[in-house]
């Protein structure tokens, strides 16, 4: 009664609430002391509630018992523990205060108010006098659990690197998860548990429910999606009453709180489930499922790509041509819902790039060869192998990740909270790596890490472009524009020396009717060539833009009103100089000693270093109740 504010009593009322900015904007900067131009009024408990540092060393000087507890068994250091006044709780505990005395109506430490009201600054002070996280209140719960209740994250993660168990079950059985996914609708904390390794199989003790269990019941969306996305929690753990979050789940599909992710997924486990056991049967468990799964996705298209071109060359009707066609999209699709997932369908645009660059390679083989000169040829696949190269490092290389261990996080977690709560801003903390996060730096989640100097995540190299492969995925663009404009030219080149079109004597639509009856097959292929020329060109030129004119990458073009030292800077980019220099920079290119490229390394690099000092993006309100 004495320490719930307005947060708290919305968490304590049962089932997930979306806490408002007011409960969210609490921080533990101290509060301001109330203009009061005479404390000799104050008693001791006034004073250390407002912060009168000098009259409650005047009253304790005069022989106060600093562990003296009033009717309600409530010492002074809870009062000041719970209105995060720093300098008195230091004060008090210099003078023999007792850091675990248990009080109040739910027989709880200091340590568990400053935790209810998310004071981290109380919060470390407590913790470095000896504070003993572990303890439970009159509730059975002990801080980590109230700190997950109350969305608290920073709490969270602080408990956690000072040895405290993700997985800590209160007198209930309850972890640190269920609260969250039961109390909690955003985002964190439950995906910071999730980082830190909290379990999503454990179970309560007296319902035998999971953290999805509760989230389900919660109608947490937010909580839902991210257990079964990011933590892979089971579907098929039935709590005591014989319920699973699958048969759960499934009885509430098409409502608003069940997304569409969850929603495919529900569809999936169920789908899978059939196709595993039909192909279990089938191949008798001698091919491991998901490598046949992996290799039929990346199969698909280059089988889809052939059968599109038999249909095209076919000597049949066109309306035949268009069922064949539609038919063929049917399956499938059929087949896709069937047989992949998320993770899967998300290889769909690698596999369709090395499909299509596969049948360039045997058109060009097959057709363009013999009707083109030998040099044509072999400034094709030197391009090409240049190409390989540059989609190779895309593909597969770093795109410079932040990389940090379990030591390491704790280590940051520990001294950005004891630095004050300024530390965990999202532009300066990522609460899902659990990183001081770099300049420029961004957290993917699509990869689930966060990448240096993040520009985009590419589906068509299935990776990060970051600090790291930037450069060659660059190389990759113009290395693709130029074999595609290769690849039209050399079809042009067959046109004019097999079936004797020439564009420039004939209408467009003739030209097109001409080419369509001479060989369909070159006509598909140069058409997917002349498509990707295109777009490929067009992102080339928009990517070599925003390195030179703005100085800027993708993310922070499209979302440089979020970062501060951009609005600082009139909507300019700080990191920007001309736009040679900036080119100069990007490909660490000297032109013989003509420039001189700035190098840094984006992985470390955490200010500015053009004098704009970087502040945090988001800015809370004050919102402090004197208790």
């Amino acid at each position: 009664m004495m320490y719930q504010n307005a947060c708290g009593a919305a968490a304590s009322a049962g089932g997930c609430v979306e806490a408002d900015k007011e409960c969210h904007s609490l921080i533990s900067r101290e509060p301001a002391v109330p203009i009061e131009h005479d404390y000799s009024g104050f008693d001791i408990v006034k004073a250390t509630q407002y912060g009168a540092f000098a009259r409650v060393k005047e009253l304790i000087d005069t022989g106060y018992n600093v562990n003296q507890r009033d009717s309600e068994t409530v010492t002074l250091l809870h009062w000041a523990a719970i209105n995060n006044r720093k300098e008195i709780m230091r004060f008090f505990i210099d003078k023999g205060a007792e850091v675990d005395a248990v009080g109040g109506e739910l027989d709880a430490t200091p340590l568990h108010w400053a935790t209810r009201q998310g004071h981290l600054d109380a919060v470390v002070l407590l913790m470095n006098a000896g504070a003993d996280p572990t303890l439970r209140d009159a509730e059975g719960c002990s801080c980590i659990h109230l700190a997950a209740q109350f969305g608290h994250t920073a709490l969270v993660a602080y408990f956690v690197a000072r040895n405290v168990s993700p997985d800590l079950q209160d007198r209930g059985g309850m972890t640190p998860l269920m609260w969250a996914c039961w109390k909690i609708c955003s985002l964190d904390p439950t995906r910071l548990l999730l980082t830190l390794g909290a379990s999503t199989s454990l179970v309560d003790n007296t319902q035998g429910n999971t953290a999805l269990h509760w989230a389900i019941l919660a109608r947490n969306s937010t909580a839902i999606s991210t257990l079964i996305v990011q933590g892979n929690a089971s579907l098929d753990i039935p709590n005591h009453r014989g319920d699973t979050p699958l048969t759960l789940l499934h009885d509430h599909i098409g409502e608003v709180w069940v997304g569409s992710k969850v929603a495919d997924r529900i569809k999936e486990a169920t789908n899978v489930n059939r196709a595993h056991n039909f192909l279990k049967r089938l191949l008798q468990d001698k091919i491991p499922l998901q490598r046949l799964r992996w290799w039929c996705m990346i199969g698909t298209p280059f089988i889809v790509f052939y059968i599109i071109g038999l249909i095209l060359e076919a000597n049949i009707l066109v309306i035949i041509k268009i069922f064949l066609l539609v038919c063929v999209y049917i399956v499938v699709h059929y087949i896709g819902q069937l047989f992949y997932d998320d993770r899967l369908i998300a290889l769909l645009p690698l596999s369709i790039y090395l499909a299509t660059k596969l049948w360039f390679y045997i058109t060009w083989i097959v057709y363009i060869m013999p009707n083109v000169t030998l040099l044509t040829s072999a400034v094709f696949f030197a391009s090409s192998s240049l190409l390989w190269y540059c989609f190779l490092k895309s593909w597969l290389g770093d795109p410079g990740v932040i990389v940090t261990t379990r030591e390491l996080r704790f280590r940051t977690i520990i001294e950005l909270a004891e630095k004050g709560p300024g530390g965990f801003e999202p532009s300066t903390f990522c609460s899902a790596c659990l990183v001081k996060r770099p300049l420029r730096s961004k957290h993917c989640s699509i990869c689930n890490r966060c990448v240096a100097k993040f520009d985009h995540h590419c589906p068509w190299v299935a990776n990060c472009i970051g600090a790291s492969n930037h450069k060659h995925f660059i190389g990759f663009l113009t290395c693709l524009v130029i074999m595609c404009g290769q690849m039209v030219y050399g079809a042009v080149q067959f046109w004019k020396n097999l079936c004797h079109i020439s564009p420039t004597n004939e209408g467009f639509w003739k030209t097109l009717l001409s080419i369509s009856q001479c060989q369909t097959w070159v006509a598909w292929v140069s058409a997917n060539a002349f498509l990707h020329l295109i777009w490929v060109f067009m992102l080339l030129i928009c990517q070599i833009y925003q390195i030179s004119c703005l100085g800027m990458t993708t993310n922070e073009r499209m979302n440089k009103g979020r970062y501060v030292h951009f609005v600082n800077n009139s909507g300019k980019s700080p990191f920007s100089r001309s736009p040679l220099a900036n080119l100069a920079d990007f490909f660490g290119c000297r032109c013989f000693g003509l420039f001189t490229p700035q190098t840094k390394d984006w992985t470390t690099s955490y200010n500015l270093d053009k004098g704009i000092e970087q502040q945090p993006l988001l800015k809370h309100k004050d919102n402090f109740q004197y208790v």
